[in-house]
């Protein structure tokens, strides 16, 4: 009974180191946000909600023999916008620099997308759920979970360019009444260079995706580009960004799409610009986004008034202390739907603190 429990201990022991020692690399971070948002739509009485919310992430990593790192990652918790997101891909990076990632890869389009300045706090201002006029660049960037997007290492042909190219297949979702992605791809590149004392960043992509509904193809797809540029000297940084082309937007409300069906077909393009300043431990943004777009049936019925986005915001972002952080921001936006003035719009302020880790 002796040697059993002594075999028996010296087994635990053994599947205990071998587990540390196989055991990747794990990481954490998160964020806590506390505030005040107060609402006035252009029309209805004005609001305000108390803002509390947080997310935890956690990222795992691990090198092989051969120098190539297998990474990916999860949320725990996600309060900010509903359930936890667990759509990441698997990340192989070689020792030359260059990656791939495989399921949940995304598009190589958006990877590229340049970040514009904007504003920082947690105030929106919803807008109607039948204007579908864009406000990001990369809105023509879609893809599926199967999928895979190839990066390149640093330097790629000439000094400060990197590209990524991906492709996505048939997820096997039913293209009923809503309109369903059938496969992807994508093409993007980066590129870095200097002018004086100017950090000078430019970004590019193209996007396409074949859709279906009920088993039959849509007219237009999802397909376009975009381009943008952002400059950084010293504590100053002023971007700008823009994105044209053909998207698929479902609300999934067929009482209130423009035309009165789960997915609409969206033929719109969107300018954003923006600056920020850093000045010690205080941090101001502004930005503008402009975005229009006409929204047609799925099947071909074109449209011909437009929707319109207009939106101006600002921020003060105050670092109080490593990771604590104080943010007044505001937020202005204009709707159009089909032609007219949507009095969805309307403005909003927030105040509130960040803690991140």
């Amino acid at each position: 009974m002796k040697k059993e429990l002594l075999m028996a201990s010296a087994l635990v022991s053994t599947l205990g180191a071998a587990s540390v020692a196989e055991a990747v690399t794990a990481s954490y971070s998160g964020s806590l946000k506390i505030g005040q948002e107060f609402d006035s739509p252009e029309s209805g009485a004005d609001t305000n909600a108390n803002i509390n919310t947080s997310n935890f992430s956690i990222s795992l990593s691990e090198t092989t023999d051969g120098g190539t790192t297998i990474s990916s990652s999860f949320m725990l918790t996600n309060e900010g916008s509903g359930a936890p997101d667990d759509d990441n891909s698997i990340t192989l990076t070689f020792s030359d620099g260059s990656k791939i990632d495989l399921l949940n890869a995304g598009n190589a389009s958006g990877s590229h997308a340049i970040s514009v300045p904007g504003a920082g706090g947690e105030q929106g201002v919803a807008g109607t759920t039948s204007a579908t006029a864009p406000t990001g660049i990369d809105f023509t960037a879609g893809a599926t979970a199967l999928g895979v997007e190839v990066h390149s290492a640093a330097d790629f042909l000439m000094d400060g360019l990197k590209m990524s190219a991906s492709f996505s297949a048939d997820n096997g979702v039913a293209a009923t009444n809503t309109a369903a992605m059938e496969d992807s791809w994508g093409i993007g590149a980066t590129y870095v260079t200097t002018a004086g004392d100017t950090a000078v960043t430019i970004g590019a992509g193209v996007a396409s995706s074949d859709y279906k509904k009920a088993n039959t193809d849509t007219t237009n797809d999802r397909a376009g580009y975009h381009v943008g540029v952002s400059a950084v000297t010293g504590n100053l940084t002023v971007g700008v960004g823009y994105g044209d082309g053909d998207t698929i937007d479902d609300s999934g409300d067929t009482a209130t799409d423009a035309n009165n069906q789960a997915s609409v077909q969206v033929d719109g393009s969107v300018m954003k610009a923006g600056i920020s300043y850093v000045s010690g431990d205080i941090t101001l943004a502004v930005g503008a986004v402009s975005g229009e777009a006409k929204d047609s049936t799925t099947m071909g019925t074109a449209g011909t008034t437009d929707d319109a986005w207009d939106e101006v915001n600002a921020s003060v972002t105050y670092a109080v202390a490593s990771g604590v952080s104080a943010v007044l921001g505001y937020t202005s936006v204009d709707v159009q739907d089909e032609g007219a003035s949507d009095t969805s719009g309307g403005s909003a302020w927030y105040v509130g603190a960040t803690m991140s880790f």
